[in-house]
């Protein structure tokens, strides 16, 4: 089968959930017999045209940002749309036209229109669900439209959660039928990689030998609870001096929560590493005694997945797919969200408890490999992709 895939992001420009979904994705659906042509802005630069382990990629210039998120993705998708027109005359045709997310929605949705094909559409999140059930402005009000629109014009729609789902269920009236439940997936190769490798001299640039390291890593905004977690550094420190917190992104709120830091007096305790290149994010799960993710809102959490992939501990909130991803005391610690004390908790259970912990770590590992492989994701898509297949075969269109 050839299929078209149109995303907003792709290396070398990655960004969150959504960019590294499509990477390993990617791959994984040629391995399993897929033709997949991938069709994406060239936000960092990147060949026009080059085939990356058997995924043929394409990028074209996208809209100059100066407008609104919602007018340059709009701007942006007449550039797709166009690239995608020429691509299907020399291709032959493409049997699926499978989008991630609003942002390509526009493209998409006019391709399946001139080319009567299906259309497929993975949601990762949504701008209402990122606003705790609520629209702010105009834009989140036109990004929840789109969102509706795109889901009414998919053939059929994965959501990576059950708490997506519910979302998409919820926010946008989709019938439960129309819907699949296909996770994230992980690669535990790159952790596994630091196995037996003497980090020590990597480790001493982020703590001293005898402290902990309680590790996060993410966008610095307001949904990943990131200020609920330096609220609770004194009330750790207080019973477990030999912590060091590590935050390592960047985002709108870094300023906030270094002032934050230095009111509650616990600033030579937290380092702000800003942005990390990807091994060093790797080689700090590797480290670390604890990563914490104590998000407000997430809707599957691969960090989380990464962590458990790397065997470190994991304390999250128990929200979205975040709790789908990590069952309490078996595969890691789940905490209330927005809570202080019970974030407290969960890092205090998992330093001062270290066989526990190291159990958890294991269960954590073997289900990362058996339910959470790329193989098995792909496989689960390519299901989809066949009963989207045989469907359109028995429809005029």
């Amino acid at each position: 089968m050839r299929v078209l895939m149109i995303s907003w992001e792709y290396p070398p420009h990655v960004v969150g959930g959504l960019g590294k979904h499509v990477m390993e994705l990617a791959p994984a659906l040629v391995r399993n017999g897929v033709e997949l042509h991938l069709l994406t802005p060239a936000w960092k630069g990147g060949e026009p045209y080059e085939e990356i382990e058997g995924v043929k990629v394409y990028r074209v210039q996208p809209s100059p940002d100066k407008d609104d998120i919602h007018t340059v993705a709009w701007k942006t998708n007449l550039r797709l749309e166009e690239k995608a027109q020429s691509l299907w005359d020399e291709c032959d045709g493409f049997d699926i036209i499978h989008v991630h997310d609003w942002l390509t929605a526009f493209a998409g949705c006019a391709l399946k229109r001139t080319r009567k094909t299906p259309l497929l559409a993975t949601i990762h999140a949504t701008e209402r669900g990122r606003g705790r059930g609520h629209l702010h402005g105009e834009v989140p009000e036109a990004i929840n439209s789109t969102e509706w629109w795109l889901t009414y014009e998919a053939w059929r729609v994965i959501c990576c959660s059950k708490h997506m789902a519910w979302e998409v269920r919820e926010y946008f009236q989709v019938p439960e039928d129309k819907i699949d439940v296909i996770p994230n997936g992980i690669s535990t190769d790159r952790f596994d990689r630091w196995e037996g490798v003497d980090l020590t001299a990597f480790r001493n640039m982020y703590a001293l030998p005898e402290e902990r390291i309680v590790f996060y890593v993410g966008r610095l905004v307001h949904e990943k609870g990131v200020h609920i977690l330096i609220e609770a550094i004194p009330h750790v420190l207080a019973r477990f001096p030999a912590a060091k917190f590590v935050i390592a992104g960047t985002g709108p709120m870094a300023g906030h929560l270094r002032h934050r830091a230095w009111e509650l007096g616990v600033s030579q305790k937290v380092l702000f590493t800003g942005f990390i290149p990807d091994e060093d994010r790797d080689r700090l799960f590797k480290i670390a005694d604890v990563a914490v993710f104590p998000s407000l809102y997430e809707p599957f959490g691969i960090v989380a997945l990464e962590a458990m992939a790397a065997r470190c501990p994991v304390v999250v909130s128990e929200v979205g797919g975040l709790k789908e991803v990590v069952r309490h005391s078996e595969t890691g610690i789940t905490v209330y969200p927005d809570n202080v004390e019970s974030l407290v908790w969960g890092i205090l259970h998992t330093l001062e408890h270290p066989e526990w912990t190291r159990a958890r770590v294991e269960n954590a590992y073997r289900e990362v490999v058996e339910k959470y492989n790329w193989d098995r994701i792909a496989r689960m898509t390519v299901r989809v992709y066949r009963r989207i297949i045989e469907e359109r075969r028995k429809v005029e269109w």
